[in-house]
């Protein structure tokens, strides 16, 4: 991958590790790609951070699901629960497929590079 992007890819990942809503397996992704990066390794740390990636970002319907049950009230609370749901209808109904805090933005972005990072 050029320079251009592998700057971009870092910084957005930076910003996905420091994000109150990142994963642990995510976090621990980054890091092992961040190592890593211009290494012989890189190319099999990407698409293995890649596959995380796109296991990790929450793809809006799932997110209106889980915000909508039980367990969704339980982690969220009973009151924000609802906020996240009518928020996850919301920015689906604008066109996002994506959830949009700040990890899954941040995931987004670098899913956005995907074929260049290859």
């Amino acid at each position: 991958m050029n320079k251009e992007v592998r700057d971009y890819v870092v910084e957005k990942t930076h910003e996905m590790m420091e994000a109150y809503s990142c994963s642990q397996e995510a976090k621990d992704a980054a890091k092992v790609w961040l190592d890593a990066v211009g290494t012989d390794r890189e190319e099999e740390a990407t698409k293995a951070y890649i596959e995380e990636l796109e296991q990790d970002i929450m793809p809006l319907d799932n997110l209106i699901a889980f915000a909508e049950s039980d367990m969704g009230a339980q982690v969220f609370g009973a009151d924000k629960t609802k906020e996240v749901a009518a928020h996850a209808k919301e920015i689906k109904a604008a066109g996002a497929k994506y959830c949009d805090c700040p990890a899954c933005a941040a995931v987004e972005a670098i899913l956005e590079k995907k074929d260049q990072m290859l």
